[in-house]
C-alpha cells in the first residue's frame, strides 16, 4: 500500500496519478545471508531499478530495523541509472528481526521491500547419553541432554551401528532414529537390535550454523535392562503361619511377567505414615521367596512401604519404586504407667463413694493402643476372687466400696493383653504444704510453686480448673509429679487468658496424703472495663480544676499504672499529661479565656488502656469573673436577709396575719386609760356605711380609782362588788370614713384584767346578760372569720339585721349572768341606737 501521509485530497489525487502502480516492484533488498551469529554485523543494500527513475534524482531511501529508524545508510546512483542505499548493522542482538527499506515521498514513507533476519548459535554438543532396555515395550530407549538453546531450528538424530568386540569394527548400520520435535529421547525397536551383541550409539545435532555430535556409547542392550517395579501385597494370616510378634508386619510381592525368568534382587523401604521420619532401607531381599517379615517397628503404627528390583548378578538398572502399600504393625500389650488420683466421700458408716482418675504414661516410645481400662478389688476372706468395679474407655470412674477396703487395682488392656496392674491405695492424711504461690509466664501457662513439707513427699498431684463463678461441675485437669524434691511445676494444658483458675496441690507421701492447698490465679488479666468519669470542680479564665472518683479494684482486671489526661481546644490543638494511679484530681493551666475545650481521661494498666467519656467545658470570659463575684455577694446578702426574716417570724408571738391586730384585754391596764377625749377615728367602709344613720356613738367607760379585787377574782362567786365612782365619757362623733390625724396611744398591759362577753341587745326589754370567764387568754379561740358585732360596728352586713341570740357553752369556764355582775360593763352605753339596728 502507498501511504499518502497528511496530504490534502487534491494533492493526494495528483500523487496517485504520478506514482507507479506498486512501489514494491521498483526496489528490493539484497543480503549476503539472512542468518548470522548472534551479535555479529550484517550488511544490506536497497536497490531501486531504473524503471522508477522518474521519481527524481533526489529521492531518499530510509532503513528501519523493526520499528526503529536506522541511520548510516550510504545512497548513490549507479551508472546504469539505478539508485542504491547500503547500510551495515554492527550488532544483531535479537534472534529474529525485520529489516525494512522505505522511500521518503513528501511527508510520508513508502515501503519498498522487507527481509527477515535470524541470529543464533551453532548447536551445542549433546551429552549424558544413556540407554535403557525396556522388556515390557521390547525396545532400547536412549535419552540425552541437548545443551544450551541455539535460538535456531536444530535437528537431532540418534545414530547407531552393530559391531564386534568393543565397538572397534562397524558391521551394519542401524536406521537413524529421529525424535519428535522438542524431545530429547528416541527408542530403537527390537527388530533393529541384536541382543548380547555390542552396538555403538551417538547423537548428532545440526542447524544452519554448524553440526555437533556426542560421545559414542558402546553397550550390549541386555546390560541396559531396567526391570518393571514389583507389586506389593499384604500377607494374609493363615493357621499355618505363627501369630506375628508385637511390632512386626508381613508382606509379599509379585514380579512382572517380562522379568519372571531374570535373576534379580530387591530393596524395601518404609516410613511411618504420620510424622516427618525419613525412609528406612531394608535389603537386599532375594526375589525367590516373594515374601518378607519386617520386625522392629513401633507397635500398632501405620507404615508406608515401597520396593524396587534390579537384574542380578548381571549388569542392569534399578527399577522405579513400586506403588506404596500401607500396613499396620502388630499390636502389643500396653506398656504404660498409670498415674492415679482420687476423691473419697462417705455415704454412710459402711460405704464410701470413690471417684478415681488416671493418666496413661508410656514407658517406651511408641503408639500404645489402649482399648479400655479395668478397675477391680479383692474381697477379704475370698481367696483368688477378683470383683470388677468398672470397665470403661474413659480416664475416670466412680464406684462404691466398703469402708474397710483400702486398695483397688487398675489395668489397661487391648487385644494383645493387659498392662501390669497399678495398685491404688487410699492413703490417710499426712503433713500439708508450707506455702503455695503462682506466677503467669504467658497467656497460656501458669507457674505453681510451693514449699515441700517435712518429711519430703514422694510426689505431688496438681489439679486445676475454672474457678468461681464457673459451675462446680466444670471439667478439671490434673497431673502427677513423681519427683518429691521439686518445688514447682509449669501448667500448660487447658490454660486460657482472662480466666480465673483454681489450683490445688496435694503432697503424696509413702502411705499418706497431705491436705490439699488451694490458690486462685489468672494467666492474663484484662484491661479496665471503663475509665473514671471526669467532673468539673472549679473553672476560671485560664484554668480549670477536674476531679474523678478512682474505681475500686476488680477481680480479673489488671491494676492501673497511671492516668493520662487529653484536652483539645477549638483549633484542634491537643495536649496531654500523665498522672500516677493514686491521683484523683488535676488542674489544667495556661488555658485561653472564653475557649471551648474537649477533655477525656485514659486509664492505663499492663493489660491495656480505656478512655472515659468526653467532658466539654468553656473557660470564663475576662469580665465574667467580677460579675461572678458580685452575683455571689448578692446571693449571700439575700440569704442573710431571708434568715433574719425567718428568725423574726419564729420569735414573735403567733397571730393571724389575715386580720387586723386586736388588743388583748387580758394583757391591758385599765389604770393607764386617761379620761380625755381621744382623736376621732374614721373607718373607711364604703360598702357598709349608710349616710342616713346618725354618725354619733358614745361609749362610757368606767375606770377604777384604786385597784380593788372584783367579785370575779374572789373565790366566792356570790360576793358582790361596789360600783365605780368615776366615769369618763369617750365620744366618737363625725364621719367615720374621715381618716384620723392623731395617732392613738397604746395602753400598757402591766396588769391582768378579767373580761366578759355581752349577751343580748340594748333595745330589747329586760336586763342584759354576760359570760364571765376565768381565762386570761385573748378572745381569739372562738372567733369566726368575721368579727363579732360588738367588737367592730362597721363589720355588720346590714343595719336592719336582727342579732341572733348567743347561747353560752356550758363546757367553757364561763359563768352566765346579768350585766350587773360585770362592773366594767355597767358604764357601757350606746347612743343613737335608733339607726343601728340590732347592736
Amino acid at each position: 500500500m502507498v501511504g499518502l501521509g497528511a496530504w490534502s485530497l487534491p494533492t493526494a489525487a495528483l500523487i496517485l496519478l504520478l506514482l507507479p502502480r506498486s512501489l514494491e516492484e521498483c526496489g528490493y533488498i539484497s543480503l549476503p545471508t539472512r542468518i548470522v551469529h548472534l551479535g555479529d554485523a550484517i550488511t544490506a543494500s536497497c536497490i531501486i531499478s531504473q524503471n522508477c527513475s522518474h521519481l527524481g534524482p533526489e529521492s531518499q531511501i530510509v532503513w528501519k530495523l523493526g520499528t526503529e529508524l536506522q541511520s548510516g545508510g550510504r545512497q548513490q546512483r549507479l551508472p546504469d541509472g539505478t539508485q542504491e542505499s547500503t547500510i551495515t548493522l554492527p550488532h544483531l542482538n535479537d534472534p529474529r528481526a525485520l529489516l525494512s527499506c522505505y522511500l521518503r515521498w513528501g511527508h510520508s514513507l513508502q515501503i519498498l521491500d522487507q527481509a527477515e533476519l535470524q541470529a543464533g548459535y551453532p548447536p551445542a554438543t549433546p551429552h549424558n547419553l544413556s540407554c535403557i532396555m525396556n522388556l515390557t515395550t521390547d525396545s532400547l530407549t536412549c535419552q540425552w541432554e541437548p545443551g544450551r538453546d541455539p535460538h535456531l531450528s536444530t535437528n537431532f538424530t540418534l545414530k547407531s551401528f552393530k559391531s564386534r568386540g568393543h565397538c572397534q569394527v562397524r558391521e551394519e548400520a542401524i536406521p537413524d532414529c529421529v525424535p519428535e520435535h522438542g524431545q530429547s529421547r528416541c527408542s530403537i525397536p527390537r527388530k533393529h537390535l541384536q541382543l548380547y551383541q555390542s552396538m555403538g550409539i551417538w547423537v548428532q545435532a545440526e542447524n544452519v550454523l554448524g553440526t555437533r555430535v556426542s560421545e559414542q556409547l558402546c553397550l550390549d542392550p541386555m546390560d541396559a535392562v531396567k526391570l518393571e517395579p514389583p507389586t506389593l501385597w499384604a500377607l494374609d494370616p493363615s493357621p499355618e503361619l505363627a501369630k506375628p510378634q508385637p511390632g512386626c508386619l508381613q508382606l509379599r510381592w509379585e514380579s512382572r511377567k517380562a522379568s519372571l525368568y531374570i535373576e534379580q534382587k530387591c530393596e524395601l523401604r518404609h516410613q511411618p505414615q504420620l510424622g516427618r521420619a525419613s525412609w528406612t532401607l531394608v535389603g537386599p531381599l532375594p526375589s525367590s521367596s516373594l515374601q518378607h517379615k519386617l520386625c522392629g517397628l513401633i507397635p500398632s503404627k501405620v507404615y508406608t512401604l515401597q520396593m524396587r528390583c534390579i537384574r542380578w548378578p548381571l549388569p542392569g538398572h534399578w527399577s522405579d519404586w513400586s506403588p506404596s502399600l500401607q500396613l499396620t504393625s502388630s499390636l502389643r500389650a500396653p506398656s504404660v504407667r498409670l498415674d492415679t488420683w482420687w476423691w473419697q466421700r462417705k455415704l454412710d458408716p459402711r460405704t464410701m463413694d470413690v471417684q478415681l482418675f488416671w493418666k496413661p504414661m508410656p514407658l517406651e516410645e511408641g503408639n500404645e493402643q489402649i482399648q479400655g481400662y479395668l478397675v477391680s478389688w479383692r474381697p477379704s476372706g475370698q481367696a483368688g476372687a477378683v470383683l470388677p468395679l468398672c470397665n470403661t474407655t474413659e480416664l475416670n470412674c466412680t464406684f462404691h466400696l466398703p469402708s474397710e477396703v483400702q486398695e483397688v487395682a487398675l489395668v489397661a488392656y487391648n487385644t494383645a493383653g493387659t498392662s501390669p496392674p497399678t495398685p491404688v491405695v487410699f492413703m490417710r492424711k499426712g503433713p500439708p504444704l508450707r506455702g503455695l504461690r503462682t506466677t503467669a509466664r504467658d497467656p497460656h501457662s501458669l507457674w505453681v510453686g510451693w514449699e515441700p513439707p517435712s518429711p519430703q513427699p514422694r510426689g505431688y498431684v496438681i489439679e486445676w480448673g475454672p474457678g468461681p463463678p464457673s459451675p462446680s461441675g466444670s471439667p478439671k485437669t490434673w497431673k502427677m509429679e513423681q519427683n518429691g524434691s521439686i518445688a514447682g511445676t509449669l501448667l500448660q494444658e487447658n490454660i486460657r487468658p482472662f480466666q480465673l483458675y483454681e489450683i490445688t496441690v496435694t503432697p503424696l507421701n509413702q502411705g499418706t496424703m497431705g491436705p490439699p492447698q488451694h490458690i486462685y490465679a489468672y494467666s492474663q488479666e484484662t484491661a479496665p472495663a471503663h475509665a473514671p468519669e471526669l467532673h468539673l470542680k472549679h473553672i476560671a479564665k485560664t484554668w480549670a480544676q477536674l476531679e474523678w472518683v478512682p474505681q475500686a479494684p476488680e477481680l480479673g482486671k489488671s491494676p492501673l499504672t497511671h492516668y493520662t489526661i487529653f484536652w483539645t481546644n477549638a483549633q484542634h490543638q491537643s495536649f496531654s499529661t500523665i498522672l500516677n494511679a493514686s491521683s484523683h484530681e488535676f488542674v489544667l493551666t495556661d488555658l485561653e479565656p472564653a475557649t471551648l475545650y474537649h477533655i477525656h481521661l485514659m486509664a492505663t494498666s499492663q493489660a491495656g488502656a480505656t478512655n472515659s467519656t468526653s467532658l466539654t467545658l468553656m473557660t470564663l470570659a475576662p469580665g465574667e469573673s467580677k460579675l461572678h463575684i458580685i452575683l455571689s455577694l448578692f446571693s449571700l446578702l439575700l440569704l442573710l436577709l431571708c434568715l433574719c426574716g425567718a428568725v423574726r417570724l419564729c420569735c414573735r408571738p403567733r397571730k393571724n396575719p389575715l386580720w387586723p391586730s386586736i388588743p388583748d384585754p387580758a394583757r391591758s391596764s385599765l389604770g393607764s386609760w386617761v379620761p380625755t377625749t381621744m382623736a376621732e377615728e374614721v373607718f373607711q367602709l364604703p360598702s357598709l356605711w349608710d349616710p342616713s344613720l346618725p354618725p354619733i356613738t358614745k361609749i362610757t367607760v368606767l375606770e377604777e380609782e384604786e385597784k380593788k379585787p372584783g367579785p370575779w377574782e374572789s373565790n366566792d362567786s356570790s360576793a358582790t362588788c361596789s360600783l365605780p365612782t368615776l366615769v369618763q365619757a369617750y365620744v366618737l362623733q363625725g364621719d367615720p370614713r374621715a381618716p384620723s390625724m392623731q395617732p392613738q396611744s397604746q395602753p400598757s398591759s402591766s396588769e391582768q384584767v378579767l373580761y366578759g362577753q355581752v349577751l343580748g341587745s340594748p333595745t330589747s326589754p329586760g336586763q342584759g346578760h354576760y359570760i364571765r370567764c376565768d381565762s386570761t387568754q385573748p378572745l381569739l379561740g372562738g372567733l369566726t372569720p368575721s368579727p363579732k358585732p360588738y367588737e367592730n360596728l362597721w363589720f355588720q352586713s346590714s343595719p336592719l339585721r336582727t342579732p341572733e341570740p348567743l347561747v353560752p357553752n356550758q363546757e367553757d369556764d364561763c359563768v352566765f349572768g346579768p350585766l350587773i355582775d360585770f362592773p366594767l360593763l355597767q358604764g357601757l352605753q350606746v347612743h343613737g341606737v335608733e339607726g343601728l339596728g340590732g347592736f
